[in-house]
């Protein structure tokens, strides 16, 4: 068994930062609202940020539940939001405005709901 206590505050810190890539990506209406300007270009930085802490999260959490908790859950693709922030991390020069878009604005609301399920639950 595993630390219940530890795994809801890695969890509440992830939804914290699933909340944080909402509000900061709420403005943006398309990719173009990413590269078109200083402050897009900004507000990309600070999302990709937050994907990044998630990503690094679910590995901690994957490693004190020793891989027991996300299977819970498969309506989420655990292992591609954890790939997203190996991608960002090592390829953050070839980084897809669209892509993030993508995620910010069809994977992360999801992903919002089933964290404040496992909070719930746990």
């Amino acid at each position: 068994m595993y630390d219940n206590e530890l795994a809801r505050e890695i969890l509440t810190q992830i939804y914290q930062a699933t909340q944080t890539v909402l509000e900061r990506f709420q403005p943006i209406k398309s990719a173009d609202d990413f590269t078109s300007s200083g402050s897009g270009m900004e507000k990309l930085d600070a999302i990709c940020m937050q994907l990044i802490g998630i990503g690094e999260g679910l590995k901690n959490l994957d490693k004190i539940t020793g891989n027991a908790l996300l299977t819970q859950y498969p309506e989420i693709e655990w292992k591609k939001v954890k790939g997203m922030r190996d991608i960002i991390s090592h390829h953050y020069f070839d980084l897809d405005a669209e892509a993030i878009f993508e995620v910010c604005k069809n994977h992360i609301p999801p992903l919002l709901d089933t964290l404040e399920k496992m909070i719930r639950e746990l």
